[in-house]
């Protein structure tokens, strides 16, 4: 069974995109539908800006988003996907791909997601940070030490977890998982705590934008970051995404999930092989390979 995967922040890259709009008349029309929606051309950014340019949230969430989603699009006939599921904002991509969201209505999603994201780091300084090396309940109950606000936010593989809160909670954490055992507790450079309680004002921004939005009756099932489990019932898909900003995502669970359903391949849709290593180091014995358009 092919399982279709899609990235999150941090998969972008300058030039992103560039060959798909050159090469396909489908491709150019959407970016240029998609700079009408966003009313800015994201074109200009993604194939000609820089990596620093392109690291703003408010233009990263939906520059990723685009170069997942209209690669699917091309595929057309040969996608054919068995199950979906998507890291963080890849959620929102993979929700398009099995037909729960249209692409007008996603893209507008993703740019209040992302504003929404970056006005919420604005109000208190907090960060991310990676842990290798430990098992996830150690690395929760440390957590728990801390005063301040720290958690664990994404579950990316056995072994490796991304906590997030203030940025003295993480730091204090951080030490504490060193001296503990932990091969590494890097603080990230990111804008803010993701997936933590801080980011209560962006979830109620967002669920307002959720509620107001059409969501369709699948065309397979969406393993989601909050449960990690098969959701095919439209509502329960919305409230779940309304959920994940202040929710871990919990991808080693989803991945292991689709195993057990039957999941064999999986695909990553749009830039970068991150998750391609992440199911690798979930199962060894899954077979994975990016979409390919030849």
């Amino acid at each position: 069974m092919n399982a279709y995967i899609f990235p999150g922040q941090g998969a972008q890259f300058t030039g992103m995109g560039l060959d798909l709009y050159e090469k396909f008349p489908e491709a150019q029309k959407l970016f240029e539908k998609a700079n009408s929606i966003l009313g800015f051309s994201i074109t200009d950014i993604m194939f000609e800006g820089s990596a620093e340019d392109l690291k703003q949230t408010k233009v990263t969430q939906p520059a990723i988003f685009l170069h997942s989603v209209i690669l699917t699009k091309i595929l057309s006939d040969s996608f054919k996907p068995d199950m979906v599921a998507g890291h963080s904002l890849g959620e929102i991509s993979a929700l398009v791909a099995n037909k729960t969201l249209d692409f007008e209505s996603a893209l507008q999603l993703v740019y209040k997601r992302a504003l929404a994201m970056q006005h919420a780091c604005e109000l208190q300084p907090s960060t991310m940070a990676a842990v290798l090396g430990l098992e996830d309940p150690l690395v929760e109950a440390i957590c728990a030490e801390v005063d301040g606000i720290v958690v664990a936010a994404n579950y990316n593989c056995p072994g490796q977890l991304v906590i997030s809160g203030d940025v003295k909670a993480v730091e204090e954490a951080c030490e504490l998982l060193k001296e503990r055992g932990a091969k590494r507790a890097l603080i990230l450079p990111v804008g803010g705590a993701f997936h933590s309680p801080l980011m209560e004002p962006a979830r109620k921004e967002l669920a307002e934008a959720i509620e107001a939005t059409v969501f369709n009756k699948p065309i397979c099932p969406v393993y989601q970051n909050v449960n990690a489990s098969a959701v095919t019932d439209p509502s329960e898909i919305k409230k779940n995404l309304m959920l994940q900003l202040t929710a871990p995502v919990r991808w080693t669970q989803s991945v292991q999930n689709m195993i057990k359903d039957g999941a064999t391949h999986f695909i990553e849709v749009g830039p970068g092989k991150v998750l391609q290593g992440l199911v690798k180091k979930i199962d060894r014995t899954a077979e994975t390979s990016s979409a390919s358009l030849l």
